[in-house]
């Protein structure tokens, strides 16, 4: 992944869908992952989830970019797995394929502490 293949990759309507490891595969690997992690909680609470995200051309299959996202505070048992995480990797990639952020620059904002993703990169709202 590179800024030059951009369009071909993340910026490409699908991509992440053809990238994505099955189920079949994550699950064993979730499972094994929440052990090594002393994860507690409901596993259908917490989500298997890349660190830098596919949308932000994170490796799918590497372990290394793969963890167990406990749920957010105030996450109601039983309600998924949807965190606020998710809508930083999506702002991060509007802001990626529209040209105001570099690729590197958005992975090192989001693997260092997402919650300050944004504003690392310069963009506090995503806009």
């Amino acid at each position: 992944m590179t800024a030059a293949n951009l369009s071909d990759t993340i910026c490409k309507s699908g991509y992440t869908g053809g990238i994505r490891p099955n189920s079949n595969i994550t699950g064993p690997e979730k499972t094994a992952n929440i052990k090594s992690y002393g994860y507690t909680g409901d596993p259908r609470d917490a989500e298997y989830d890349h660190l830098i995200s596919l949308e932000l051309g994170g490796d799918p299959d590497d372990p290394r970019n793969l963890w167990v996202e406990p749920p957010s505070p105030g996450h109601k048992q039983g309600g998924g797995t949807a965190n606020p995480k998710d809508t930083v990797e999506n702002q991060l990639h509007s802001l990626i394929c529209s040209g105001k952020v570099g690729l590197v620059d958005a992975q090192v904002a989001i693997a260092t502490d997402w919650t300050t993703a944004l504003a690392t990169v310069g963009h506090p709202t995503g806009k």
